[in-house]
């Protein structure tokens, strides 16, 4: 994988990318560009659309409401997404702006928020979420963008959740035992999904609905509750370290 330029300015861009092409960028882009950032003429950006991977681009004109990128070599190939989805009970707007950030950079390929009896959250701004999951990537280096998936009932994930894949469930009744020694000993090859409650945690009877899933692994995290958004990070990390892209690293592998 080619190396990240972190001192570059990153965005994300819509349109189709390729050499020579040129990019009107919308006013929100430009503002942060030229007047926050106080970019000037022939300033190096880097661009990235989720399909055609990351290019070069210059600033070639602009103005305080209008800037235009001139596109040059690509840099970095498209690069493919970790197999791991990311469903969870919707939370307050500052703490869900959070975990949509954070469940990005932990390589969360969809975002998948699932009403549960217990959700004290019943609207989801899909479009604010996913600015946030879209300015997650543009800060860490991710070139793919994650799915933004409508919000809906738990009971109807739960049955059109393919048999296949695994879902890593995590319960605050669940026995306590090593969330590793249960990741990595798991199945993972129709990929992984993770389930994240409501503060007040599942009911009886939406425990028992997960559990009879095709492929589900109860997991602890360990002795202490953790709000929501603590434990996606938490769970994300044991998922990447056992099941997802980080022991790849350690074999050498893209």
């Amino acid at each position: 994988m080619a190396r990240t330029d972190f001192r570059t300015p990153r965005v994300y861009i819509s349109q189709d990318l390729a050499p020579e092409a040129e990019i009107k960028l919308d006013p929100q882009q430009t503002n942060y560009l030229v007047n926050v950032l106080r970019l000037g003429a022939g300033a190096p950006i880097l661009l990235f659309n989720g399909r055609d991977g990351e290019f070069s681009a210059s600033l070639s004109t602009s103005s305080r409401k209008t800037a235009l990128l001139a596109v040059g070599a690509r840099t970095r190939a498209q690069e493919a997404p970790p197999d791991v989805d990311y469903l969870f009970a919707p939370l307050k707007h500052a703490r869900l702006d959070y975990m949509a950030q954070k469940a990005v950079e932990m390589g969360a390929r969809s975002l998948r928020p699932v009403i549960t009896r217990r959700t004290q959250v019943a609207r989801v701004n899909l479009d604010r979420l996913r600015a946030n999951a879209i300015e997650a990537c543009e800060q860490c280096g991710v070139i793919w963008t994650p799915e933004i998936a409508p919000v809906e009932p738990l009971t109807e994930t739960l049955r059109r959740w393919p048999p296949e894949r695994l879902l890593v469930f995590c319960d605050e009744e669940a026995d306590q035992a090593s969330p590793l020694d249960a990741l990595g000993s798991a199945h993972a090859a129709g990929g992984v999904g993770l389930l994240i409650g409501p503060e007040g945690g599942f009911d009886d009877g939406e425990r028992a609905a997960i559990l009879s899933a095709p492929r589900v692994l109860r997991l602890s995290l360990g002795p202490r509750i953790l709000r929501a958004d603590t434990a996606a990070v938490a769970a994300l990390a044991l998922i990447q370290a056992t099941l997802g892209d980080w022991p790849k690293m350690r074999r050498g592998q893209p």
